[in-house]
């Protein structure tokens, strides 16, 4: 039966964390640390707008492109947070997650054979998506010694004729890294002078520990142009579930993109984006609150992990830390299954996120301070019988 499937399909590696989502939720007792997703609910007042776009009769479809009204805001939000301009009108598209956002970007620059670099690790999907895209993916590998952060002449020596598109997410997903501004000067550098896109998600923009740390490579001299800005609501506003993301690019770009969506998905529910409206123009205190515990539970973690030898750099945004388990002598995958297993921890295998994370594995402290003390107390046990 397998003729009948793409080819792309079948050439698919399974997911790395998906692997132990399924062994650790056929365990009781287990405190994940594997979860990529806030603990917090959804702040009331953005259900309420939606809610109330129920009672109101608010349930049709909308533009393709999302609300007018949420896309201006997405507008006023990208100017004043980040100091980057786009038309409300014509250059931001609304999509169902940040994930439809990368799967559209992709198809809509990939001619077969398009080779895109993928900054690694990296997060398990865009490898994927530039396969199903009809491209080929091609890791820039980073290291622990400089902190994961890409080194600019590894980049123009990974560049070939046929390279399309690079794709950055900083902060990073799985390490925590940040690149600050003149180190994304220096890839925007390369990038002008290669002629290529960048594809920037920054889904974790708002989780970003230092005040003004932050620049999107969009802001930068010569790159609007030839950026696809990818973000969404998941991470910031605690609004996983609502499938809520949104792509900020040239009319030259998004006016294709519509045209595949007009084929596919012809939009995004319309009740959530009642409750965007509401995040954006209300929900800045939330972000600011969530952001703190973060914070707290970044710290704690750190220290805790570095203190059992499982050396680990300070992440300065989203919610992860990528501790090395290299000195236990466990693969990656040994120490995440014995962890589980033995001690009923879950954590992700660093290889999930490309061969460059081999050694390390990924901790997310999107969870109860009263959970981390626990997890961290069982991992020490854990260490101290290596």
């Amino acid at each position: 039966m397998k003729s009948y499937l793409s080819s792309k399909v079948e050439q698919l590696k399974p997911s790395g964390i998906r692997r132990f989502f399924d062994l650790a939720n056929s365990l009781e007792g287990v405190i994940s640390l594997g979860v990529g997703e806030p603990d917090f609910i959804t702040p009331w007042s953005i259900c309420q707008a939606s809610i109330k776009s129920i009672k109101n009769g608010f349930t049709s479809n909308t533009e393709m492109e999302g609300q007018a009204e949420l896309r201006q805001e997405i507008s006023y939000y990208m100017k004043s947070r980040f100091q980057v301009s786009y038309s409300p009108s014509t250059e931001i598209i609304v999509t169902i997650g940040g994930s439809q956002a990368l799967d559209v970007s992709l198809r809509t620059i990939l001619n077969p054979g398009d080779e895109v670099l993928i900054i690694e690790p990296s997060y398990v999907a865009y490898g994927a998506l530039v396969s199903l895209a009809g491209g080929k993916p091609v890791p820039i590998v980073t290291s622990f010694q400089n902190e994961f952060k890409p080194i600019p002449e590894q980049i123009k020596q990974s560049i070939s004729p046929r390279t399309k598109a690079i794709i950055l997410c900083f902060p990073n997903n799985p390490t925590g890294t940040l690149l600050k501004k003149h180190e994304l000067e220096a890839i925007a550098d390369i990038i002008l002078e290669n002629d290529l896109l960048v594809i920037t998600d920054e889904i974790y923009a708002e989780l970003t520990y230092e005040e003004g740390a932050f620049c999107s490579i969009a802001s930068l001299k010569g790159m609007r142009e030839r950026t696809i800005l990818v973000s969404g609501f998941s991470k910031g506003f605690a609004m996983t579930g609502w499938r809520l993301g949104y792509i900020c690019a040239p009319e030259y770009l998004t006016q294709p993109m519509l045209e595949i969506i007009q084929h596919t998905t012809l939009g995004t529910s319309s009740i959530t984006q009642y409750g965007a409206i509401e995040a954006l123009r209300n929900g800045q205190r939330y972000i600011v609150e969530m952001r703190n515990s973060y914070r707290e539970r970044r710290n704690f973690l750190v220290k805790q992990l570095n203190e059992m030898g499982l050396h680990c750099h300070l992440p300065e945004g989203a919610f992860y830390v990528f501790p090395s388990v290299r000195q236990t002598g466990l693969t990656s995958e040994q120490f995440a299954e014995k962890l589980l297993t033995q001690h009923k921890i879950a954590v992700v295998p660093g290889n999930a996120f490309g061969d460059s994370g081999e050694g390390y594995v990924r901790c997310s402290y999107a969870t109860s301070m009263e959970k981390l003390n626990e997890a961290m107390k069982r991992m020490r046990q854990f260490v101290e019988t290596l």
